[in-house]
């Protein structure tokens, strides 16, 4: 039993409450007026401002490690286009000092997945930055198929003399695959005799069919996304636009299809032509025209340490601190798959929550004490 006492608690769902805190079994039992036990250790906030611990919504944690070249690159498997059946959670390495610094920097979670090379890459995994095994630290597996569209697909397999080539041969596979899955799930569920063997591929493909995950589908340019917007109407499929760096030219369209996306990572170079019109304003676009916005930092592109700072760079090009706050709690939370655990400070919810020296998306502000699943993993010296 813990308590957190004298605290500012920014709910995200539920205005400001001051007071305090308890967390019981790793979850949050009360919030405001609590009755602190003999037993029950306290962690004094001294008035300090406490939030729910961030979401980077879009990560490679642990697949694409830092400071170790090739042998800690596990994010792309390049030997051929289609590779639905690969699984993140299978080449996470926890020891990733990427994980660390996001803890330290008030990340507590994580959506983490395979790359872009391929048109469909692979199943994500919603994990706590905190931990040594991978499976103490999963939050929702599997979560998500990676699919990509645009550039990538088509320079990878390009390159090597293959299909995808090209954006019509990569929406073509999109497409193929997505026919194969239907008619495999069709002889799943007739049984008998057509019972098919089983494809590990297409299950996968048939988990985002059946409506279990969203095919989560990297696309920058606009006309990527709308060649994603039209897949997933001809299929009847949930989807959510990763990166969306051209989201603010197509936002009325989304907003009106209730697609949300995950923008970023904007303080990254303009490494290609797709990022040509890479700007902070685009989450303040879309948060306007009505999506449902989450923020990413594409780890290792940017450190996931940084996603505060990516959310205060997006208020001061035009979102509001309110949907800025949100894209990096509750609406990743959900996008995440783990909206009824984490994202806000609710009864019943998990304690993951960060105690700041002040707002957290003032620069010179640091987490003070983090909290996950009801337990200090880190504490600034001092505090």
């Amino acid at each position: 039993m813990l308590v957190i006492q004298d605290g500012e608690f920014h709910t995200v769902t539920g205005g400001v409450v001051r007071g305090s805190l308890l967390v019981k079994d790793g979850r949050i039992a009360a919030l405001g007026r609590v009755e602190i036990l003999p037993e029950a250790e306290v962690l004094e906030a001294g008035g300090r401002p406490v939030y729910p611990g961030f979401i980077d919504a879009h990560t490679h944690l642990g697949l694409y490690e830092e400071g170790e070249g090739w042998a800690g690159d596990d994010v792309n498997e390049t030997g051929e286009p289609v590779t639905p059946h690969l699984r993140a959670i299978d080449g996470i390495n926890p020891a990733d000092a990427g994980f660390t610094d996001a803890l330290r920097g008030g990340v507590t979670a994580a959506w983490v997945a395979p790359g872009s090379a391929n048109v469909l890459g692979g199943e994500g995994v919603t994990l706590r930055t905190a931990g040594r095994e991978v499976a103490q630290m999963v939050l929702r597996a599997p979560w998500g198929l990676k699919g990509a569209l645009g550039e990538n697909p088509k320079r990878v397999h390009g390159d090597q003399k293959r299909v995808p080539s090209t954006r019509i041969g990569t929406a073509g596979m999109l497409r193929e695959t997505l026919v194969r899955a239907q008619g495999y799930l069709e002889k799943v569920r007739a049984g008998g005799d057509k019972t098919p063997e089983r494809d590990l591929r297409l299950e996968a493909v048939g988990r985002v069919l059946r409506g279990e995950y969203p095919l989560r589908l990297h696309a920058h340019r606009a006309d990527d996304i709308l060649t994603g917007v039209r897949i997933a109407e001809e299929f009847g499929i949930r989807i959510c636009i990763e990166h969306c760096t051209e989201g603010h030219q197509v936002a009325q369209e989304l907003a009106r299809r209730g697609i949300p996306a995950v923008v970023g990572p904007s303080l990254a170079a303009r490494v290609k032509a797709e990022l040509r019109d890479r700007s902070f304003r685009t989450p303040a676009v879309l948060s306007r025209a009505g999506v449902k916005v989450a923020l990413m930092t594409d780890h290792p592109v940017v450190p996931s340490a940084f996603l505060p700072l990516a959310a205060a760079l997006a208020v001061r090009e035009g979102m509001t601190e309110e949907e800025a706050l949100r894209a990096v709690t509750i609406h990743a939370a959900e996008i995440c798959g783990v909206g009824d655990r984490l994202g806000s400070l609710e009864a019943g919810k998990d304690a993951d929550l960060v105690v700041w020296s002040g707002p957290p998306f003032d620069l010179r502000s640091r987490p003070l004490a983090v909290l996950v699943a009801g337990r200090v993993v880190h504490r600034q010296e001092g505090f």
